[in-house]
């Protein structure tokens, strides 16, 4: 079984979550289910059908909740030493070589990603290219646009 890197915050999120379907979504849609059924005739019943269908995304996303959180490997960037090289779960600042774009980004576990809060899974372009690297450094990525350049300003480990 292969561990899956997450950070600590991203491993918090996924338990709530996890918790709030069980205690939450789950008894929620068995009382639409139940509702729906003393509607009578379940073949025409598209309340019923609805319940189910929402009963087996959220019984879904459970496995695949407790299925991640069990092979989970979990990284508390606070705790890291890593000599101010970039590594899983660092913070990055980034300067665009061509734009003179700043941005920043945390490389995070895949199940953790989200571009919008600027977390980067481990496995994408820009992370794999950082990876290993320190500030000051440069680094080519290969991106759908072609070859953007960048240089590291700070790496953290917040």
């Amino acid at each position: 079984m292969e561990s899956l890197p997450l950070t600590s915050k991203g491993a918090e999120r996924l338990r709530e979550e996890l918790k709030h379907l069980k205690q939450v979504a789950r008894p929620k849609v068995i009382d639409a289910i139940a509702e729906a059924r003393a509607h009578g005739d379940l073949s025409e019943n598209a309340e019923y059908h609805a319940a189910r269908e929402e009963q087996g995304f959220i019984e879904g996303r459970i496995k695949e909740l407790d299925s991640s959180l069990g092979q989970a490997q979990i990284i508390d960037p606070t705790t890291l030493d890593a000599g101010g090289r970039v590594v899983f779960s660092a913070t990055v600042q980034l300067l665009n070589i061509a734009t003179g774009d700043e941005v920043t980004y945390q490389i995070v576990g895949n199940l953790e990603s989200d571009i919008e809060k600027l977390k980067i899974s481990v496995s994408s372009p820009i992370a794999r290219a950082l990876i290993g690297k320190e500030e000051g450094d440069e680094v080519a990525v290969q991106t759908p646009g072609g070859i953007t350049t960048y240089e590291i300003l700070c790496v953290k480990y917040i």
